[in-house]
């Protein structure tokens, strides 16, 4: 594993001799034979790994350290020393040293030392990129959706991401529950820690309460080891109950509880663990109806439903699937390695017309089989499934272009309402969405008669 080693020791020959059996092993070393050479060099360059004497001339172990971290937050220390007392270490690891060795050194034990760190340092730049690709992917300004409804999920989730409420996502299967859950928890104050999401309709019956609230090694046959549940994992951050109208009536009444109280007793511990974990919920089911029909509980029910935010289905935010279709065309182009460049204007009018009973994720999956079987730069009407093809209706998408596609089908949605409202602006503005002196402005451009 290469990396780079500043090794600062007043004494010469183990300075020496450390840097011989480092660079044997690979790495890449300097050496400072006081505290005040070696605070230079990290002002100068940044490295992996800073090993120093805790008592040198000119600058101590200590000062040396805080500079470190002064000049270089992702340089890891190891202070090593012949006068160690359980004061120095504690004092060594609380101003951030990584590890600290005993003098005489042994080598060997010295090289496994950097070795680990090494392995920890590369985990926490791993994560730390990982994390800022979910905040980028999960943040709800990257999802996609211009029209009214989604504007309204946008301010939705605004609101609550720096609360601690309960809320409850609901909307058909595919519309992008969890995606919404994540820019809420990815938007919030509880972003650097951790988000777990458990589909509850996934889970079979009898592991249902270990699941959620875990269980103690041998509390039943499978039972190897200690498993803490969902609101304990993800302590301090968030937990994601996705289809949680699938929880058994039986366990519901314990959710319930441990929702209420804060707090969970795993299957086979006589303890109470306490978690601060948010709790947001997702499902597809119309739970007031549920609760009627006896198979919800109206007490957990409006315990999860503080804010409800409810997604639209496709068919109420046509005017977003060029700008979805366009999204996937571009992420699946670059994933399959595809010179796909864009969607012809009648694969376009039959993506829009088509009845998405799927809703964003079946869009999804059809652009992705058209991008990875189309032969062409552009994804034409012979490329989609026949479903989707014979969906063309009466909408003449003449333009290749995705700007004009996107006028002529609001033009037509236009049309559409102020049918559907005998003329009546007002109210067509309404179901629009929009303001009234919006739509005049859009009916005038469009040259739209009432």
């Amino acid at each position: 594993m290469i990396g780079s080693i500043l090794i600062a020791d007043d004494e010469e020959e183990i300075r020496n001799s450390l840097s011989i059996v480092l660079r044997e092993e690979g790495y890449r070393c300097a050496t400072a034979p006081n505290g005040a050479t070696a605070i230079e060099a990290l002002k100068e360059h940044s490295f992996d790994i800073l090993i120093t004497d805790l008592k040198m001339p000119g600058a101590n172990g200590i000062e040396v350290l805080e500079q470190a971290l002064n000049h270089s937050k992702n340089t890891m220390t190891i202070i090593i020393t012949a006068h160690a007392t359980v004061e120095t270490a504690i004092q060594a690891l609380r101003k951030g040293a990584a590890d600290y060795i005993l003098k005489p050194l042994d080598f060997d034990e010295v090289i496994l030392r950097i070795e680990n760190l090494l392995k920890q340092k590369n985990l926490i730049q791993e994560n730390k990129y990982l994390r800022e690709q979910i905040d980028q992917e999960f943040n709800f300004n990257h999802i996609i959706g211009e029209s009214a409804a989604m504007k309204e999920v946008y301010r939705m989730v605004k609101r609550v991401s720096d609360a601690i409420s309960n809320v409850l996502i609901t909307g058909p299967s595919g519309t992008g529950k969890e995606l919404v859950a994540r820019a809420i928890h990815s938007n919030g104050p509880r972003s650097s820690k951790p988000f777990i999401a458990l589909n509850c309709g996934a889970i079979p019956k009898d592991l249902v309460e270990s699941e959620l609230f875990g269980h103690k090694k041998g509390s039943f046959t499978g039972a190897i080891s200690d498993k803490d549940g969902v609101f304990v994992a993800a302590n301090k951050g968030t937990v994601f109950l996705d289809e949680i109208g699938e929880i058994p009536l039986n366990q519901q009444v314990n959710l319930l509880r441990v929702i209420q109280e804060r707090e969970v007793k795993p299957i086979g511990s006589n303890k109470m663990v306490r978690f601060d974990t948010r709790i947001l919920a997702a499902t597809n089911k119309d739970l007031e109806q549920e609760v009627e029909e006896g198979n919800f509980r109206e007490d957990l029910y409006y315990r999860l439903n503080v804010v409800e935010i409810p997604l639209p289905t496709l068919q109420e935010r046509k005017e977003d699937i060029p700008l979805l279709a366009q999204h996937f065309l571009q992420k699946y182009s670059r994933e399959l390695n595809r010179p796909v460049k864009g969607i012809t204007g009648d694969a376009m009018g039959a993506l829009i017309s088509f009845e998405w009973k799927g809703q964003v994720r079946e869009l999804e999956n059809i652009i992705e089989r058209s991008v990875l079987l189309g032969d062409g730069e552009f994804i034409t009407l012979d490329d989609l499934p026949r479903s989707v093809r014979e969906s063309n209706g009466d909408i003449d998408y003449d333009s290749d272009s995705l700007e004009d596609a996107v006028q002529t089908f609001e033009k037509h949605h236009i049309l559409s309402m102020l049918k559907r409202t005998d003329g009546n602006k007002a109210e067509a503005a309404r179901l629009l969405g929009i303001d009234p002196s919006t739509l005049y402005r859009k009916m005038e451009r469009y040259q739209v008669e009432s």
